[in-house]
């Protein structure tokens, strides 16, 4: 396909990553590639160069054009908080080693571009991202947040030509 986008995005967690891909041309969406980085318990700084690496060997594997990445959500926990900025930055640092311009988006932003309802429920993004781009089953929640930032991405970047995607590629 000529005129294609490659996008991924990131849905970033220090013991589960979710990652996905799709690519983009005009309107057009069509799922490439979705999977969850899953992290051993153990040792923080071991899970951290897990989360990179692992992400690194999906970019050089797919070779998407940009990344796209939730922002951390602060909850009341501040140690939880810190250790999935740490985890984010580590996944951040990933895409600038393989020369990835990446976007952040707040959950906010990614439940309103995805479901139209900025606190939308798990299911209900799991629901329009299978709408949207027919990923093969099963798609984790993890997957699916991740095809989602990615389909924020492709409404809001302006990198992209187009001012709405709405339909998968067939």
């Amino acid at each position: 396909m000529t005129g294609v986008v490659r996008l991924l995005g990131v849905d970033p967690g220090s013991l589960k990553t979710g990652v996905g891909i799709i690519d983009v041309r005009g309107n057009h969406l069509r799922h490439v590639h979705h999977s969850v980085i899953r992290c051993a318990k153990g040792d923080f700084d071991t899970r951290l160069h897990y989360l990179f690496a692992a992400l690194k060997e999906i970019i050089t594997e797919f070779h998407p054009h940009a990344a796209a990445i939730e922002d951390v959500f602060v909850s009341k926990n501040a140690a939880a908080a810190l250790k999935l900025g740490q985890a984010r930055g580590a996944l951040v640092a990933a895409c600038g080693e393989c020369q990835l311009r990446v976007s952040a988006y707040s959950p906010t932003q990614v439940k309103q571009t995805v479901v139209g309802f900025g606190r939308a429920e798990k299911l209900q993004i799991q629901h329009m991202v299978r709408l949207l781009l027919h990923p093969p089953e099963p798609l984790a929640e993890d997957a699916a947040d991740a095809l989602a930032v990615a389909i924020c991405h492709a409404h809001h970047s302006p990198m992209l030509e187009q001012t709405s995607v709405t339909r998968r590629e067939s």
